[in-house]
């Protein structure tokens, strides 16, 4: 879809219209009918994986053309597996309970008067996100769950995956007897599409963006309307003093190999001294035969021959690929010191048998989310037992963290009286 300017802020103008009116109507959906929704996409996922599969082939083969690297290929890719993932995704959703219309608290007041904190939905939720085809059922799981009608813009790269992910996703809001509208997809490629969307306060109440600093970055300085950010996953690992060795190498090779392509692999190891000799020596063996290119400090080069030298710019990179940046540390203020300097509030963990240096961690460190001697590739909604996200919040308003159907709510009191009137 290619339109000149006017028709393209007219297109956008129809698409956020089209949702706010829908979600006037999912505000009043039942926690069965949004449930049989989610249901029913389950269900349509698995039965259409081999179109599914199809549509992702395409935009795999476009991939070269993209410059994709084999951490972003592997973010790209949709198997039998992963799209059962997602089904199994929107069931988990299914599950919990309806958030909105619940009373967060009450009280009644001397006079008489009852006041009770109610959770409503957001309202229009525009969400810009990579290309990780997935995001795209999980987005509008959630949404839907919430009563948020949802705006998807994503990635270029999985337009094709994307796109019959949404088809399904209509399909499942027709059988469950709710606006087709509660879910629009983005056609136009036109990057000035989100130019004109983030001008669309009055119909659009929150944006969401996930991709790369220059995309959040733009989004944050042109929108009309709040933004809560997932920005960048420059996460770490500190290995301490006290750490037991065989946890710390198992903690770390998971952390930064288990799928170092996504934004909640680590990036930065940092290594107390005491541990810079054979346990260094041994691990950087250990990540470079799982094809980890090392960039180090001084001291991390004595140990691990094959390591590259680091610069302040490797620190302060999210590098999703097979790269990781090491530095020892003296210290665990040091340790804190240089995560806060340098991480992105996203996720950072600490192996260690001490509990006072644990607490020290968990205290200071400006994160998202500490781990205490686990991997950092748990910060995820699944595993955290919400069911599907939309993302991961590093902001510290409105949500922070995973961000799952109650984060896609906000709330109103609803004041009942008996005749008051204030004198």
């Amino acid at each position: 879809m290619e339109t000149g300017t006017s028709q393209l802020e007219a297109y956008c103008r129809q698409v956020a219209d089209r949702a706010r009116a829908a979600s006037a109507q999912l505000a009043q959906a039942t926690g069965a009918t949004k449930n049989a929704f989610l249901r029913t996409a389950a269900r349509l996922l698995r039965d259409g994986t081999s179109q599914l599969l199809e549509a992702n082939q395409r935009d795999l083969e476009a991939a070269p053309s993209f410059g994709l690297t084999e951490a972003q290929v592997d973010r790209l890719q949709l198997t039998e597996a992963r799209i059962e993932g997602m089904a199994q995704g929107l069931e988990e959703v299914a599950a919990f309970p309806d958030p909105i219309g619940e009373v967060i608290e009450g009280h009644v007041r001397p006079n008489g008067l009852e006041i009770r904190k109610v959770r409503v939905p957001l309202g229009v939720v525009f969400f810009i996100y990579e290309s990780r085809p997935n995001v795209t059922s999980d987005a509008a799981g959630i949404c839907v769950k919430s009563g948020n009608a949802v705006i998807l813009r994503g990635g270029k790269e999985a337009a094709h995956s994307s796109a019959a992910i949404v088809e399904l996703l209509w399909e499942a809001l027709e059988e469950a007897g709710l606006p087709r509208d509660a879910i629009q997809w983005v056609e136009t490629r036109d990057r000035e599409a989100v130019h004109h969307f983030l001008k669309l306060g009055d119909a659009i109440d929150v944006v969401i963006p996930r991709g790369g600093q220059s995309l959040i970055e733009r989004v944050a300085h042109e929108a009309t309307m709040p933004v809560i950010k997932h920005y960048a996953g420059n996460c770490h690992v500190y290995v301490d003093a006290d750490a037991d060795p065989q946890m710390a190498r198992d903690i770390l090779v998971n952390a930064k190999c288990q799928r170092p392509g996504v934004c909640n692999a680590c990036e930065t190891a940092l290594v107390h001294e005491a541990l810079a000799g054979e346990w260094l020596r041994e691990t950087g063996r250990v990540l470079c035969d799982q094809g980890v290119e090392i960039r180090g400090d001084e001291r991390t080069r004595e140990v691990i021959p094959e390591a590259r030298p680091a610069t302040a710019a490797d620190y302060a990179t999210e590098f999703l690929d097979w790269v990781l940046a090491v530095k020892v540390v003296t210290d665990l203020d040091e340790a804190i010191a240089h995560i806060n300097e340098y991480g992105s509030r996203h996720s950072d963990a600490i192996v260690t048998r001490n509990l006072e240096t644990a607490c020290r961690f968990a205290q200071q460190v400006d994160t998202a989310a500490v781990f205490i001697n686990a991997s950092t590739r748990f910060h995820d909604g699944g595993e955290f037992g919400l069911g599907a996200e939309i993302g991961i919040s590093t902001d510290k308003f409105h949500a922070r963290g995973p961000c799952g159907v109650r984060e896609l709510t906000s709330y109103k009191y609803i004041v009942v009286g008996q005749g008051h009137v204030r004198s």
